[in-house]
């Protein structure tokens, strides 16, 4: 007598034999990728380091290389590690993101602080100009208005993570040229200027980087960059800068508090603005 055939196998069983159990990770995959944090958090693997070959991975962590392979998935989906293609590529540990909390008016070198990051500035100019079009219009000044532009590249563990320019109006900042632009603006003005930043309105959006932004920030040409341009007014509502600050994609994160009224004191209101997409370029049309 033939045998019975074998029972059809569990779809549930499948999925927790590949790690997962309806697109979540099993145990095994789940005690790898708990490993893997366990170790970034601790330094043993550090920003930047390679993990290592996926044979070698999976007799490390004993599991099975699908198994590896869903916990790296996991990884990579939430920014821990990325993974590079070609001869040199691998998986590596992702570099830390900085947060930049819109919500706070603080400099940046104060929120890289309390990251723990060690926070530095290159200063690349500081010049006085007279004031264009859109600097005339956002800072309320007459034509022909003079204004400090002062352009910056932010640092973070040595590393350069944002390109800034500033624009403020020479006639409020007397001697601002004199004093060292290495650190937070903001403070200089408060306590050399009694000028206090009560509001900034910020307009957000994505775009490539330019020859010169991707030399400056070490990113390809066209990378993805976080454009902020901000305008940013004292407790009279008189503005008093116009910025135009770009980030990194790949090493910022952009984190956004506020009251479900928007009345609480000291929060910020934010919109989002959608931005038109270019118009369509016509097709020609063949005779």
């Amino acid at each position: 007598m033939d045998a019975p055939p074998p029972p059809a196998a569990d779809p549930a069983d499948r999925e927790k034999r590949r790690g997962t159990v309806h697109g979540t990770l099993g145990p095994a995959a789940e005690d790898v990728r708990g490993r893997i944090l366990d170790e970034i958090a601790s330094g043993a693997l550090r920003p930047s380091e390679r993990l290592g070959a996926e044979r070698d991975m999976a007799v490390r962590y004993g599991v099975s290389r699908s198994t590896l392979r869903l916990a790296i998935e996991a990884l990579e989906s939430t920014g821990h590690l990325r993974r590079v293609r070609g001869r040199a590529g691998g998986t590596f540990v992702a570099e830390r993101r900085v947060e930049r909390d819109l919500t706070h008016m603080t400099g940046l070198p104060a929120y890289l602080r309390r990251q723990g990051f060690e926070a530095g500035t290159r200063v690349l100019s500081a010049r006085l100009i007279e004031a264009d079009d859109e600097t005339v219009e956002s800072l309320e000044l007459a034509p022909g208005a003079l204004v400090f532009e002062i352009v910056r590249t932010r640092l973070a563990d040595g590393a350069p993570i944002s390109l800034e320019r500033a624009r403020l109006p020479a006639e409020r900042f007397p001697g601002l040229l004199d004093h060292s632009l290495r650190d937070s603006i903001y403070a200089l003005m408060q306590t050399d200027y009694g000028v206090v930043p009560r509001e900034a309105i910020e307009r957000i959006e994505i775009v490539g980087a330019s020859t010169t932004a991707a030399r400056l920030l070490d990113v390809p040409r066209g990378s993805p960059l976080l454009s902020v341009v901000r305008v940013m007014v004292d407790d009279a509502r008189r503005p008093f800068e116009l910025s135009h600050d770009l980030f990194r994609g790949d090493r910022v994160r952009v984190v956004v508090r506020g009251d479900a009224n928007g009345d609480t004191p000291g929060t910020i209101a934010s919109s989002i603005e959608a931005v038109s997409p270019p118009p369509a370029t016509p097709t020609k049309r063949s005779p």
